[in-house]
């Protein structure tokens, strides 16, 4: 890629967790930032790996945190799963979900069927489940050995909370693959799928769009691997020494939102 100038970006794609908040906690300069991008019409979507809540869940946490946006511009790994599924599969296909609200509404919505019975399922799809429990990881390993197709939301193996590091949705789809001997077709960042579903929704070129995000694994490499400039932020999982060994390097690496947005405006 050619070298370019913070200024010169014209859209902005960004991660949630880690990035604007770490659990119930709004990190610093995320409220500014936002308000900057509405206040000077600069596109930009929030691209979550977290499967959990619906759009309008995250959107209603977000104005608890005084960041006040419309839910479409929330695009979730659920969102996108369900999406990719519709391509793929038509309406009333049954499916096993390991997964929570966001995850089983955004296949519903979609006109899919969640079942309980893994005999009946063609599709498996797993993502964050704070219920989960041996008989779902044992139906979900029946089923995929039965042939249903086994499907991942994101592979994020911890998520960022106040206290530290819990397992994330990838550390269920390890389980899954080492118990199945099968290895999921995975939706979320770092895949191209959810990027590729984010710039359709923008409208923007990838070339002027920048990925903000704190995972080196999902957030950085997937949007280098898509085309898109690259912003790490060391709020969240990835530290600075774990960002500069990376190859290649992000584009820019900030301490925040807030160290961000101060040299966003420096030139303008």
């Amino acid at each position: 890629m050619i070298e370019a100038r913070l200024e010169s970006l014209g859209a902005f794609l960004l991660d949630l967790d880690g990035v604007v908040y770490r659990g119930d906690v709004r990190l610093p300069g995320a409220a500014a930032f936002i308000a900057e991008l509405q206040a000077v019409g600069i596109p930009f979507l929030f691209v979550t790996n977290n499967s959990t809540r619906t759009p309008a869940q995250f959107a209603a946490k977000l104005a608890r945190m005084g960041i006040r946006v419309d839910e479409r511009l929330l695009l979730t790994s659920a969102l996108a799963t369900s999406a990719y599924l519709t391509t793929v599969a038509p309406p009333g296909t049954k499916v096993y979900v390991i997964g929570e609200i966001g995850l089983r509404r955004s296949l519903t919505e979609r006109g899919f069927v969640a079942t309980d019975d893994w005999r009946a399922a063609r599709y498996v799809v797993v993502g964050h489940d704070t219920s989960l429990t041996w008989h779902k990881l044992a139906d979900a390993t029946l089923a995929v050995g039965l042939g249903a197709t086994f499907i991942g939301t994101n592979p994020d193996s911890t998520l960022p909370t106040e206290e530290g590091l819990v397992p994330g949705a990838g550390a269920i789809l390890a389980a899954l693959k080492v118990a199945s001997g099968q290895a999921p077709l995975v939706i979320g960042k770092p895949e191209s799928i959810i990027f590729e579903q984010a710039l359709a929704i923008l409208g923007t070129r990838r070339e002027v769009t920048a990925m903000i995000g704190d995972r080196l694994d999902t957030d950085i490499r997937g949007a280098q691997r898509s085309g898109l400039r690259t912003i790490g932020v060391r709020s969240g999982v990835t530290s600075q020494d774990g960002f500069l060994r990376s190859d290649p390097l992000p584009d820019w690496i900030f301490d925040d939102l807030a160290e961000l947005l101060a040299a966003w405006r420096a030139p303008r």
